[in-house]
């Protein structure tokens, strides 16, 4: 990473609002941009009230973690896109039996025909080095890919940045040798499929991790000028920085055509450094703003992206893992922001 100067945010809470009733008759690209519904909490409402206000407020496309039955029930008949995880833990007997993955498909997916189910996901940052879960996720989006034949579900994993053994300058980019055996498989099975890779990427742990080389305004999309020069390339935010080292990345592996969905962003507002409510509103506005232009890599094309997370999650740690949400449990937004 670049050694960055860190300079004080000129901000204010005018600024945020501002912000929010722009994008509130902004019009963004319909069902493309989402939130993260995470249910470790112990005073969520109910899954009801939960869709209820997502429809209040625009938010067409949600990602779940697990195919909670009471979630999938509420979602059904709502219009909204569902990615629908399959736990980790589940993975290994739906990759070495195919009838696990029918099953899984049939008591998950086919069961709740109101649901408007969009992606599947096999798996959330599983640990590449790990001999329970790694060498299973490959097969079994294979299995799932069977399972969902004749419907326009898209089959992937999610995986985190830290994937990514070389980042700067996003020409650069790279899967860490290490990983290889792992994700060269998924890859593959991507590029047959025709299913984008799905990423977490989150500025905000660069910046924390190191506050003196990464800038607050390289993270929260505010920074008046290009920080990274990189050949025909200009990059003033770390959002797009890390997306297109993914980019190059895919392209070593001959899947240049392969989109990247964000499966989760997003900036916390406590618990930590620079955890303030002003920031996440300006990170997460400023990245709504943002999406519909696409990268300097990718320019003009739609970026789809979730964010994390739809309500604090008190039972998470650390500290800073309970603060991610946009709404607080008694269903008020924390700021300003239109989906």
């Amino acid at each position: 990473m670049a050694k960055l100067h860190a300079l004080p945010v000129k901000s204010s809470v005018a600024l945020i609002i501002l912000i929010g009733l722009c994008l509130l008759f902004s019009p963004l690209a319909d069902g493309q941009t989402g939130v993260c519904y995470g249910i470790l909490g112990s005073n969520l409402p109910p899954p009801t009230e939960m869709v209820s206000l997502c429809q209040q407020h625009g938010i067409r496309s949600v990602r779940i973690y697990d195919p909670n039955p009471e979630i999938l029930q509420a979602l059904s008949g709502s219009q909204i896109s569902v990615m629908v995880g399959i736990p980790n833990q589940e993975i290994p007997a739906i990759a070495q039996n195919p009838v696990a993955a029918q099953e899984w498909v049939q008591n998950n997916i086919r069961r709740f025909p109101g649901v408007s189910f969009k992606y599947i996901v096999v798996g959330n940052e599983i640990n590449p080095s790990d001999p329970a879960f790694a060498p299973y996720v490959a097969p079994a989006m294979n299995n799932i890919f069977s399972a969902v034949s004749g419907t326009s579900i898209k089959v992937s994993t999610s995986i985190s940045s830290a994937l990514l053994g070389q980042s700067y300058p996003p020409s650069t980019g790279a899967f860490r040798p290490d990983v290889e055996g792992f994700i060269g498989p998924i890859i593959n099975f991507l590029k047959a499929q025709n299913s984008p890779l799905l990423a977490n990427t989150y500025p905000y742990l660069a910046y924390a991790g190191d506050p003196t080389h990464v800038s607050l305004e390289y993270a929260l999309f505010t920074s008046p000028v290009p920080v990274v020069i990189d050949g025909p390339y200009q990059y003033q935010n770390l959002f797009d920085a890390i997306l297109d080292a993914f980019h190059v990345a895919l392209e070593r592996y001959g899947a240049q055509d392969l989109d990247v969905v964000v499966s989760e962003t997003g900036w916390p507002t406590d618990g930590g450094a620079a955890t303030t409510v002003e920031n996440a509103a300006i990170y997460n506005n400023r990245l709504l703003s943002h999406v519909a232009g696409g990268t300097p890599r990718r320019p003009g094309k739609y970026i789809e992206v979730y964010i994390f997370d739809l309500m604090d999650e008190d039972q998470k740690s650390p500290e800073f893992e309970k603060h991610w949400g946009v709404f607080y449990p008694n269903k008020q937004l924390k700021y300003p922001i239109s989906f």
